[in-house]
């Protein structure tokens, strides 16, 4: 087992604290000359996004906005140093997104923003870092993005 980070996940939904999450996700696959894969989720219709309950993430509808945000995530990625950087999309929640995407890409870290993981429904509901804590297979990094 290489104990080397070889492929790095990071989500974004466009918002301020996980464009945060991107920065730091970028200045660790710099480090260790790593692939960032930047994922974004979307929902492909408003029926499908108000079926979720949770509000700790942006609502993406479309895959449209879900590109321009990966798009602005790879840019602010470039700037702290990534070289290596791929973009990924899927629909569904956030969630099922960014474990639809570890699992493609055989990711060996995952990094999420905090967001959400202190809020009520956060602690009712579960949260997105704390799902993808739960259900992911390899290391998850929960960069501190909102105080």
């Amino acid at each position: 087992m290489n104990d080397n980070y070889q492929t790095i996940v990071v989500g974004t939904d466009g918002s301020k604290s996980s464009l945060l999450a991107v920065e730091r996700a970028a200045s660790i696959a710099s480090a260790f000359d790593a692939t960032l894969v930047i994922g974004s989720a979307y929902y492909e219709s408003s029926e499908e996004a108000s079926k979720t309950l949770r509000q700790d993430s942006v609502t993406v509808l479309g895959n449209d906005p879900a590109q321009k945000n990966l798009d602005s995530a790879a840019e602010v990625a470039k700037k702290v140093g990534a070289s290596k950087i791929e973009t990924a999309l899927k629909a569904g929640t956030p969630v099922q997104a960014l474990m639809a995407i570890v699992n493609e890409h055989n990711a060996d870290l995952l990094i999420v923003g905090n967001r959400g993981i202190n809020s009520l429904t956060g602690r009712l509901l579960g949260s997105v870092p704390a799902d993808v804590a739960r259900q992911s297979d390899c290391d998850v990094m929960i960069v501190h993005t909102v105080s």
